[in-house]
């Protein structure tokens, strides 16, 4: 098994990892975690919090209930500190790259694939050893200034566990990237999503993934809230948040060309506000302006990744309650009824939308019915709803089950 040494600049310390960063086995009957960390090589700080959060509960002796494995994501990446060597390994989890995976990583064509067989043979083994329920949380960090935030992929079962959490949410932003880790285990039905922790050189983001694993173990009933410190963890996540605690969505992603030359205007972090013809960057020396107002997410301060910047709103509560009611009751069942749209199988997974019919259909009906995933071709959108594969019934004896209707 490939092991790295991985120097952290923040903790001036050095520790010996492995795909398996650390696991526990506690008391029978309780949940199975799956923390992942440094999927992109230059994000290392998940990789310590999660080794010192393992430590700390071995040394204390904390009471564990069910089962906890970290795992590391690209080995080799992380070692070089480098986002990806071949390919963004955050990129290749969709479906039919996933059915062309080898058995073994020296039948892979690349290095990201290599690590990704390894990822995926031992996700596979813990899902099949373990009879859940299973949780998967994707920590990261990024190259701008950043208060902690939350993304996840928009199902009524992931808005009902993370509204547990006191820091902004983004939801749908399996609409703009296409084969992140998360949209995969959540095609599988399980509660996943991401943490992105802070800048990624930062301490602060090392003591915030800290805080988000001890208290997602407490959530998912792993741990007693009484055994660890849980309000200073909790009211250390709740102080960065700010006036920004809130869910919000994508609806505007800058996607950078191969070979272009994309600067982003210094000085900007996530959250921060932009008004309309604000200059935002510059794309081979063209400049680029914002369209509208709102907020900037995600920009890119770093040498790889294909996503410039994106731009974010606030989802009003209203239209979280309307959501949550038309998912209820499934009300996209209607929308079969119109010419040019129909079920793509059997399991009503996604609807096949002729696209001389999607220019009728507006974007934010599917949004609110939970279609945000669309692939794209010459005729048709398939557009993919999370709430038919989601597993409810594992997770229906859970604390937090009881709010699957309501509203982050």
């Amino acid at each position: 098994m490939t092991q790295i040494r991985l120097h952290s600049p923040a903790l001036n310390s050095e520790i010996e990892v492995n795909r398996i960063i650390s696991s526990l086995q506690g008391e029978a009957g309780g949940p199975t975690l799956i923390f992942l960390a440094g999927i992109h090589g230059n994000e290392p700080a998940g990789v310590f919090a999660l080794h010192r959060v393992m430590n700390f509960i071995k040394e204390k002796h904390v009471p564990l209930s069910g089962n906890i494995y970290c795992l590391a994501g690209n080995l080799k990446a992380l070692k070089r500190n480098a986002r990806f060597i071949s390919e963004d390994m955050n990129r290749i989890w969709t479906r039919g790259r996933i059915d062309l995976l080898p058995e073994t990583p020296e039948e892979a064509e690349s290095e990201e694939i290599a690590e990704q067989v390894e990822v995926y043979n031992q996700i596979r083994e813990i899902l099949k050893t373990h009879p859940g329920p299973f949780y998967f949380f994707d920590i990261h960090t990024t190259s701008s200034e950043t208060l902690p935030f939350l993304t996840v992929n928009d199902s009524l079962l992931n808005r009902a566990f993370i509204s547990q959490y006191p820091i902004p949410v983004i939801l749908g932003i399996e609409e703009y990237l296409n084969g992140p880790i998360l949209s995969y285990i959540n095609e599988l039905g399980y509660v996943a999503f991401g943490f992105e922790a802070g800048q990624h050189d930062d301490l602060a983001s090392i003591e915030n993934a800290e805080a988000f694993t001890l208290l997602s173990m407490v959530f998912t009933g792993a741990l007693k809230q009484e055994d660890i410190d849980y309000h200073h963890f909790y009211d250390m996540l709740a102080k960065t948040a700010g006036d920004v605690r809130h869910v919000y969505e994508i609806y505007f992603r800058y996607l950078i060309k191969p070979e272009a030359k994309f600067e982003m205007e210094p000085g900007f972090f996530n959250f921060q506000r932009i008004h309309k013809n604000q200059l935002v960057a510059r794309n081979n020396g063209h400049e680029i302006r914002a369209k509208t107002n709102g907020r900037i997410f995600l920009p890119l301060y770093q040498s790889q990744g294909t996503d410039g910047f994106f731009a974010i709103r606030r989802i009003k509560r209203f239209f979280l309650n309307l959501s949550t009611k038309m998912r209820k009751h499934r009300l996209d069942r209607v929308l079969v009824w119109l010419p040019g749209i129909s079920w793509l199988d059997d399991k009503r997974s996604a609807l096949v939308i002729n696209r001389n019919i999607a220019r009728f259909l507006a974007k934010q009906l599917l949004h609110l019915l939970g279609y945000r995933s669309i692939e794209k071709s010459e005729k048709y959108l398939l557009a993919y709803n999370r709430e038919s594969e989601a597993r409810k019934q594992d997770y229906d004896q859970a604390n937090w089950y009881e709010r699957i209707y309501d509203s982050v």
